[in-house]
C-alpha cells in the first residue's frame, strides 16, 4: 500500500496510507460527525475546496451506488478515513468508495488516528491542510501554508450551474419557484416536487429581476461554499426579491445571504458544524430537532430581541443547542425565513422536512392575501 502524509499549517503531521487517488491536494481541514452518508458529503458542493475528516472510524461499508449523489460530481478537496472498508457489503452498491474516490481524482488518506486529528480541530479550530503520496513534510507544509484561506473565498459560482434549468412538479403543479443555486443539492427540489412544486434553477449571479422574470410564487435560496461576505451578487438578488415582496427561504448559505441582505454581519465559526447529529431549538414552536448541518460560517443576530431592518423586524427563530448559534431566521413583517442547517438532508435526519412544507403555506398565505 503507498504511504500518505497529511500535514496541518501548524505543523501537526499524520501518516498513513493513500486512500483513492493518489498526488497532493490542499484545503481547509474539518471534521464531520455523520455514522452514515458519506456519499451525500462528498457529492455535497458545499464541501468545495474542503478536506473532510469522518469521526466515525468505519467508512466504505455500503460501498457507492448511482441513487445518492447529491450534485454531477464528488466535490471535497480530500478524504481522511481511519478504516475503510476492505469490500462494499450492501444490495444497492455499485462499486467500492476507494475505486470512486481515485476516479473522480480525489486524494485521501486512511489509517490515522481521526480522533486525535478531530480533537485537534475542535482545540484549534479549522485550518488548511495538505495531503500528498509524493511530499515530504517540509515540501507539503509549504504548499499549504501558501495556500487560500476559506475566509473571504468566493466559491459559489464555482460550482452552481453555467445554465437554468427545470424540477418539474411530481403530479399536478401547485406552484413555481426560482432557485437560488448557490451550490444545490439534487435532494431539494426533489423534496418540493412531491409538494407540487415546479423549480426553476437559477445560476448562482443571477439577478433580482432574473429570479422574478417567470413570475414564480416564492424564491428559494439554496446551501453552498465559502464566505457569504464575498458572495454580494447573491445579497443584491435578495434585496430585490424581498423588495418585491415575494415569499423566500433560504437554507444554509441561503440563511447567512438573507442575514447580509437584512444588513446583519457573519463571521466565521472556530471549527463549524458539520454532520447528521445537531440540535437545534424551534423557538417558534418550542421543539427541539436533529438536524443536518455542513457551515463554517454564522449570521451574527442578537438572540434576545427582534432586529430592526429595512424589511421590518426579524428575529432568531432557530438557534443551536451546542453552542448558541444562529440558525435560523424569520421576519416579522415580509414573507420569508431561513433556517441555517438541512431540511432535505438526503442521509437523516429527517426532522426538519417539514419546513418545505411551511415554505408552501406561506407561499399560498401570499397567493391568497
Amino acid at each position: 500500500m503507498r504511504e500518505a502524509l497529511l500535514v496541518l499549517e501548524d505543523g501537526r503531521t499524520f501518516r498513513g496510507e493513500s486512500y483513492g487517488a493518489v498526488g497532493t491536494t490542499v484545503g481547509e481541514a474539518v471534521f464531520a460527525t455523520g455514522m452514515t452518508g458519506y456519499q451525500e458529503t462528498l457529492t455535497d458542493p458545499s464541501y468545495h475546496r474542503q478536506v473532510v475528516v469522518m469521526t466515525a472510524p468505519h467508512i466504505g461499508n455500503t460501498g457507492v451506488n448511482d441513487e445518492d449523489d447529491e450534485s454531477r460530481r464528488m466535490w471535497v478537496a480530500g478524504f481522511v478515513v481511519r478504516d475503510p472498508a476492505r469490500r462494499p457489503a450492501n444490495w444497492r452498491a455499485t462499486g467500492s468508495l476507494d475505486d470512486e474516490l481515485a476516479e473522480q481524482g480525489v486524494v485521501g488518506i486512511s489509517g490515522i488516528d481521526t480522533r486525535a486529528l478531530t480533537r485537534h480541530l475542535r482545540d484549534r479550530g479549522a485550518m488548511r491542510v495538505g495531503i500528498s503520496t509524493e511530499l515530504d513534510q517540509d515540501q507539503l507544509l509549504e504548499v499549504v501554508q501558501a495556500a487560500e484561506s476559506m475566509t473571504g473565498a468566493d466559491l459559489a459560482p464555482q460550482v452552481s450551474t453555467g445554465e437554468a434549468y427545470v424540477v418539474p412538479a411530481v403530479g399536478e403543479k401547485r406552484y413555481t419557484i426560482a432557485a437560488l443555486d448557490l451550490g444545490i443539492k439534487t435532494a431539494t427540489p426533489r423534496h418540493l416536487a412531491a409538494l407540487g412544486v415546479e423549480t426553476h434553477v437559477l445560476p448562482s449571479t443571477s439577478t433580482a429581476e432574473e429570479l422574478l422574470a417567470a413570475g414564480p410564487d416564492g424564491v428559494f435560496l439554496s446551501n453552498g461554499p465559502g464566505d457569504p461576505a464575498a458572495a454580494g451578487y447573491a445579497v443584491d438578488a435578495v434585496r430585490g426579491v424581498l423588495d418585491a415582496r415575494r415569499p423566500l427561504f433560504g437554507i444554509c448559505f441561503g440563511n447567512q445571504i438573507l442575514g447580509r441582505a437584512l444588513g446583519l454581519g457573519t463571521y466565521k465559526l472556530q471549527f463549524g458544524h458539520r454532520g447528521l447529529n445537531q440540535p437545534v431549538l424551534d423557538r417558534v414552536s418550542g421543539t427541539v430537532r436533529v438536524t443536518s448541518h455542513n457551515h463554517g460560517f454564522a449570521v451574527d443576530a442578537p438572540l434576545d430581541r427582534p432586529t430592526d431592518t429595512p424589511y421590518g423586524r426579524v428575529e432568531v427563530s432557530h438557534v443551536g443547542l451546542n453552542d448558541d448559534v444562529v440558525e435560523g431566521l424569520r421576519l416579522l413583517e415580509a414573507p420569508a425565513f431561513s433556517v441555517q442547517f438541512h431540511p432535505e438532508s438526503a442521509a437523516g435526519p429527517h426532522d426538519a422536512a417539514p419546513l418545505f412544507q411551511r415554505f408552501v403555506d406561506l407561499m399560498e398565505e401570499n397567493r391568497s392575501a
